[in-house]
């Protein structure tokens, strides 16, 4: 299908703004290349601080915070000794590459594609964004599939109907990462924030117990709200805007949705009868209270359950089988050896993403290391104390404060662990629950994801955009994002005051004052 014709650029001063921002971000130098200049940076200003004495305290030692000179011999030391296991070790790669290498069977062998021309005769154009959105939301469930599944395929399907990839992408990419806070299903997510959230209120109260699903309530009415704001934002902006940017990717690995033949119509019901089986199976395995799938407490959605451990090997088997099953039967697989040359076709595509992920997992690594993000937290966060501004204020500054942090320290729990020690018993003496405390951190928390490089999927999702529009560099996904961010921020505080003030239950056994 071929890409509906560009027309002139809206020249609105929206537009205007977002072609500096993307002028202005493309004239970086490449990723890797950023990364590892801001590695070289916290190592000159792990030196410069390392002799300074703080007084913040490090809630998570209760010791006052300490930057580690990351310039000493041990520590310059110590970085060439583990290099190679902080490659390795960096969570996003391998989550990345094991989920890739079953998709890749899957859309080489013309499963994937034989599926999305089913689906498109099925989904009316109108509500394709919004459902885009949603599958992106609930895809938190399952951890970091959104990254893998969900924001490649929505390009995928965006250029299949006629629209533009970019806008598909973006739309998914703001429903994965910016609506990280929003979900109708609980995740694992809930029970981690809780536990440190439950931790933090117990400075001022020992005996305060906070339910896991203390903001279930609220998570799922800001699904519906993420939803429409972001149906919005893609078809009004970001769409609009992108018709002047050429599809110009490699047309030979761009999809092709010709008419499904009966032969592939048949390899399809097979294959997909073969995952849905394997899915069935799964759930029975996992049906009972003593199932080695669940984690010490029977629970499926702790991140300490092996089923939740497993969704990257899931992924990978759901997606291989299916892809081998249907390669075979319609012949796009001749051989064991065309399904090993598919995963490497799927490996090559990350050649890109391996490099940058090598450098931002020594960046990363290396402000860990520094303590520099902790005193940034810790710094913010005393500051908002001290201002002493009346509770709704307050809560505004806790989510904003936590959105320019999140711009760099990209980990929700660990910021959680900075924060929480010093907003939740801090807003407890002012009557604020812990409940809602928690509630406007996740806002902050969501609304920035999409607009830092820091975070560790930005990345792969450039190269997404690179298969479409060969010139995408950071600016051009930063401008794309930045309206979706901005419109998160700003509405979605408003979203929770509002909730605040009808006093809708945040969650089970919640409140919005304490006591309460």
């Amino acid at each position: 299908m071929t890409q509906q014709a560009n027309t002139a650029q809206p020249t609105g001063a929206v537009a205007k703004f977002l072609n500096g921002i993307e002028r202005v971000g493309n004239k970086l130098p490449d990723p890797a290349i950023i990364f590892l200049s801001a590695m070289l940076l916290i190592w000159l200003l792990s030196w410069l601080f390392s002799s300074t004495t703080f007084d913040a305290i490090d809630p998570r030692t209760g010791e006052a915070i300490v930057v580690h000179n990351l310039l000493s011999g041990d520590a310059l030391a110590g970085f060439l000794a583990s290099m190679v296991k902080t490659f390795t070790g960096f969570a996003p790669l391998g989550v990345v590459l094991v989920a890739m290498l079953g998709v890749g069977v899957a859309e080489h062998s013309g499963y994937i594609n034989a599926g999305l021309k089913m689906m498109l005769k099925r989904t009316p154009q109108a509500l394709l964004t919004p459902s885009i959105i949603l599958i992106a939301i609930v895809s938190h469930t399952a951890t970091d599939a959104g990254y893998v599944l969900v924001i490649p395929i929505a390009g995928v399907i965006y250029y299949a109907m006629g629209r533009h990839p970019l806008a598909g992408i973006a739309a998914a990419f703001a429903g994965v990462s910016g609506g990280f806070s929003a979900n109708f299903v609980p995740s694992g997510i809930d029970p981690l924030l809780q536990s440190f959230t439950q931790s933090s209120a117990q400075i001022i109260d020992p005996t305060i117990a906070v339910n896991p699903l203390n903001n279930w309530f609220f998570t799922s009415a800001s699904s519906v709200f993420i939803i429409l704001l972001g149906w919005y934002i893609t078809d009004k902006i970001i769409e609009p805007r992108l018709q002047a940017t050429k599809v110009d990717g490699d047309t030979d690995n761009l999809p092709s949705f010709d008419e499904v033949t009966s032969k592939e119509r048949k390899a399809f019901l097979v294959a997909s009868s073969v995952m849905i089986a394997g899915l069935a199976l799964l759930a029975y395995a996992s049906s009972g209270e003593d199932s080695a799938l669940r984690s010490p407490n029977g629970s499926l959605t702790d991140f300490s359950a092996p089923l939740m451990q497993s969704i990257v090997p899931l992924i990978f088997l759901l997606f291989w089988i299916p892809g081998a099953i249907f390669g075979f039967m319609v012949g796009t697989f001749k051989s064991s050896k065309d399904m090993i040359d598919a995963m490497s076709k799927a490996m090559g595509s990350m050649a890109y993403y391996i490099v940058m992920a090598f450098f931002c997992a020594l960046f990363i690594s290396a402000f860990s290391q520094s303590n520099l993000g902790a005193l940034l937290a810790i710094e913010g966060a005393e500051v908002l104390k001290a201002l002493a501004l009346p509770s709704y204020i307050t809560v505004i500054g806790i989510i904003f404060l936590t959105a320019f942090v999140n711009l760099f320290v990209g980990s929700s729990s660990a910021k959680w662990a900075l924060l929480g020690p010093i907003f939740v018993p801090m807003l407890m003496q002012l009557g604020i629950s812990p409940d809602l405390s928690q509630a406007a951190y996740r806002v902050g928390d969501s609304s920035s994801n999409i607009i830092t490089p820091l975070m560790p999927y930005f990345p792969l999702v450039v190269v997404y955009c690179q298969k479409y529009v060969k010139d995408t560099g950071i600016g051009t996904l930063i401008a794309m994002m930045l309206p979706y961010s901005i419109a998160f921020l700003i509405g979605w505080s408003l979203f929770l005051l509002a909730y605040w003030g009808l006093g809708i239950p945040l969650g089970l056994q919640s409140s919005y004052t304490y006591p309460g």
